[in-house]
């Protein structure tokens, strides 16, 4: 890169705000009639991507200068909120590989030229969790391990994993990036929920990574990464952490809506079964449960949106967050997903068995907002208890996520 003003790849920019979260409004009703595709296949149909690439959905967070539409944080989560409401699955997997590219847009700039230099955006999942090792070599390192989680991988043209590599004389963890034809894809997701997600592991075995595709992991969760020396976008700087846990708390919030919505429309023409034709919207327990379901997924809402705000309020400004503040937006996002599921059981109390047919959108979004919530951080005992740590003063562990 010859200087901090380059462009690295031209194409049609990434849509504003108003329009991206239009194109996710449009993309509601095609995303649910393909979410069964994507159950049984276990991952996003072709045409799914394709739409988002032609939205520039992927680039949509990517600065001017990468060619992006430069949307930041609000845009990403409300477009995915609002892709929920078709396919949580979906949402959540479209979003992250959107995120993804933001990962590489905190690199230095030869990583930078190397991902983007072919094209306006990469495809890639990102397992964090440094369960593989990476052993220094002439130019570069050695990289050999397994890696679960790895959302979107069937889709994607780069896999970015987490090493321990040594380093001195303690081991620490660093991101290798690396093509998706140098590692393997290995057939594992068969869940419950989450299915469309494809999250499959992938395997390295001895792979070379050069030293321009990597990055420690203090350099990619610091509030200076080494791409913020050049790109004034304020979103490079945003912390690591409560920028995924926000993005990825933003499909179980669409899940609920969508779930409370579905109940809202079912109670208002079902007979209640075994009754003289009762109907359920007569019934004061179905509109007492409707507005209680109501008011926890406006709470989801307001807990959610306060966070974000907070967020981009901060960064925007040129502040920062402190450890303190990264608990209470890490603890916000898992509440929102605590209250989604909370939503979700109140309507699937009063909607009736039938609901529970494969071709029920309410059974899909139970199922995959049970499996989504067993993301690490959306561990409501862990997160609660790293929070109300930190508001008492007590030092967080290395091993904590902030």
């Amino acid at each position: 890169m010859d200087d901090a003003t380059t462009t690295l790849a031209t194409h049609r920019p990434a849509a504003g705000h108003d329009q991206l979260v239009t194109w996710a409004e449009e993309m509601v009703t095609p995303l649910a009639a393909r979410a069964a595709d994507a159950e049984a296949m276990r991952q996003l149909p072709q045409a799914t991507v394709d739409d988002a690439a032609d939205a520039g959905f992927f680039a949509a967070v990517l600065s001017e200068r990468l060619g992006g539409g430069a949307l930041g944080l609000r845009s990403l989560t409300d477009a995915t909120r609002i892709l929920a409401h078709g396919c949580v699955s979906s949402a959540w997997t479209l979003s992250f590989l959107a995120v993804h590219n933001w990962f590489v847009a905190r690199g230095p700039a030869a990583l930078q030229d190397d991902v983007f230099g072919t094209g306006p955006y990469a495809l890639m999942p990102c397992p964090l969790a440094p369960t593989g090792r990476a052993i220094r070599t002439d130019g570069g390192y050695e990289l050999t391990g397994r890696w679960q989680w790895a959302t979107g991988v069937q889709h994607g043209n780069w896999v970015m994993v987490s090493a321990i590599v040594e380093q001195g004389s303690a081991p620490g963890p660093m991101f290798c990036l690396a093509p998706i034809a140098d590692v393997e894809v290995v057939d594992v997701w068969r869940t419950s929920g989450m299915r469309g997600t494809g999250s499959n592991d992938v395997i390295a075995d001895r792979v070379f990574v050069p030293e321009h595709r990597t990055m420690t992991a203090d350099e990619l969760r610091s509030d200076d990464p080494p791409g913020a020396s050049l790109d004034p976008d304020r979103f490079v700087r945003y912390p690591l952490t409560p920028v995924l846990t926000l993005v990825a708390s933003a499909p179980a919030l669409g899940g609920a809506e969508a779930a409370v919505d579905a109940f809202r429309s079912r109670i208002q023409s079902r007979v209640l079964a075994y009754s003289l034709g009762d109907r359920q919207i007569e019934q004061p327990a179905a509109q007492i449960r409707l507005a209680e379901a109501l008011a926890t997924v406006r709470a989801a809402r307001l807990v959610w949106s306060d966070a974000i705000e907070r967020t981009c309020e901060r960064y925007d400004s040129g502040g920062r967050f402190s450890t303190v503040e990264r608990g209470a937006i890490r603890l916000a996002a898992a509440q929102t997903v605590k209250l989604a599921i909370d939503a979700v059981g109140i309507v699937l109390e009063g909607a009736g068995a039938s609901v529970h047919f494969e071709d029920s959108p309410l059974q899909r979004i139970a199922r995959d907002l049970a499996t989504l919530r067993g993301h690490v951080v959306f561990d409501w005992d862990r997160t609660a208890q790293l929070a109300g740590k930190l508001e008492l003063g007590i030092e967080p562990e290395l091993t904590d996520m902030l």
